[in-house]
């Protein structure tokens, strides 16, 4: 294993694969891509599955923001709205495409961005030390959700996200670029500067970042009225079903131990009742836990490779995740994007990790939309079961991503491994 301040390839690269072949190769993924999207973009307008309950948060709560925001207001009258506000720029975008209606525009937008996605993969994979099984993962497992990726804005954050990922290897500025984007978006992109190298790298990443903060805070400023209004919002969540402490409540509950209640509230269903508020200060308090130790990672982490700032976004965006009060299906989108980055590099140190993400995208599919009304809300011990196996796999996950990390950059390494020093590349 190798440290490098700029993450550059080595120059004596493997031979790539012959042009024919090459092509063909894209020809066959353009061709996967085309005919799964356009399955899920059915499964979507056609109400496969409950897919009406997915559906609605475009053509009712998407819809409804647009026409707020239109009069140069952020909705934040709207407890549901507890995101940054270049998000408004996702909610007005349906306007590039005036000739559909806002419905159809917003699906064809995302469908759009699940394909940049791909081809950003696609990229990575003609590196030096590149891998195709990143495009092939978010190929194959985006499908596992079926219509949800296209009903949700995720698609589009999680684009800049990778954006923000790939830039960072050769251009560090504009990395920081895209990732402040993305937190101004949905504030989770920004983790991934955690794992740039030390030096130069970092420097220009961050400041990248927080200047472009910045700026987009004061155009959103200047166009918009009540800009910060969701955070009031957001920090009125409480525990949702679906989240790791959700889990525990509804083990609790199918086995009569816990008497709460399910109330929907703040865009979402969440317990209420006693100790409701125990599981949400102890979730915050693994989150804070969680945040200590990606700082204390990134402090005694001593060789860099190519992969080690994609597998470091990936363990620092799953802590985060899991450790949340609200673990919605959508989030799911975000691990895959992650976990799809990470096998672009044939270094990377979280393939065992980014298979688990499928299995619990598999799972996720179960728990929403398809057994959401008959198991979840009812906590039947199917439903029960299905939600502690999918929190039980993310949390095994997040917790090896972390551990498959520090040996790879903390832990001592045998005498016999050459290690570069912190000035040289690989």
């Amino acid at each position: 294993m190798t440290t490098t301040s700029g993450l550059r390839p080595h120059p004596t690269a493997a031979a790539p694969a012959s042009p024919p072949r090459r092509r063909s190769a894209l020809v066959a993924t353009a061709g996967v891509w085309a005919a799964t999207r356009a399955v899920m973009v059915i499964m979507l307008v056609r109400g496969f599955h409950s897919s009406d309950i997915v559906r609605v948060e475009v053509t009712a709560t998407y819809h409804n923001w647009y026409n707020v925001l239109v009069t140069g207001t952020m909705p934040h009258n709207d407890i549901m709205w507890q995101y940054p506000p270049a998000a408004a720029a996702i909610f007005l975008s349906p306007d590039l495409l005036p000739f559909l209606t806002y419905f159809q525009s917003f699906v064809a937008l995302t469908v759009l961005c699940d394909g940049l996605v791909l081809v950003g993969l696609c990229r990575a994979a003609r590196r030096s030390d590149g891998s195709m099984a990143g495009a092939v993962l978010w190929l194959g497992a985006l499908p596992l959700l079926m219509a949800t990726p296209f009903a949700r804005y995720d698609v589009q954050v999680t684009l800049l996200a990778v954006g923000a990922l790939l830039c960072l290897r050769f251009r560090p500025r504009l990395g920081g670029v895209v990732a402040g984007i993305g937190a101004m978006v949905k504030v989770w992109p920004l983790l991934t500067l955690l794992g740039t190298p030390r030096g130069k790298s970092t420097r220009d990443a961050v400041v990248a970042a927080a200047v472009s903060c910045v700026a987009l805070l004061a155009v959103f400023a200047l166009l918009f009225r009540d800009t910060l209004g969701f955070l009031g919002n957001q920090g009125d969540r409480g525990v949702q079903i679906e989240s790791l402490g959700g889990s525990v409540l509804m083990f609790l509950r199918v086995i009569d131990v816990w008497p709460g209640d399910i109330t929907f509230q703040y865009g979402a269903f969440e317990y209420t009742g006693p100790y409701v508020a125990a599981v949400a200060r102890a979730s915050l308090a693994l989150t804070v836990a969680g945040f200590v130790l990606l700082l204390l990672w990134r402090v005694r982490a001593r060789r860099w490779t190519t992969a080690t700032p994609l597998d470091a976004a990936l363990w620092a965006v799953m802590v985060f995740t899991v450790t949340s009060r609200v673990l919605s299906p959508q989030y799911l989108i975000w691990l895959l994007g992650l976990a799809a980055v990470c096998l672009t590099s044939k270094n990377t140190t979280q393939r065992p990790i980014a298979w688990l993400v499928v299995v619990a995208t598999a799972l996720t599919n179960l728990i929403f939309p398809v057994m959401y009304g008959t198991d979840i809300l009812a906590s039947t011990p199917l439903g029960t079961f299905l939600l502690c196996a999918r929190n039980g796999i993310l949390l095994h996950a997040t917790v090896w991503s972390g551990v498959r990390l520090w040996r790879a950059t903390v832990s001592p390494v045998p005498l016999s491994v050459p290690v570069a020093g912190p000035g040289r590349s690989a």
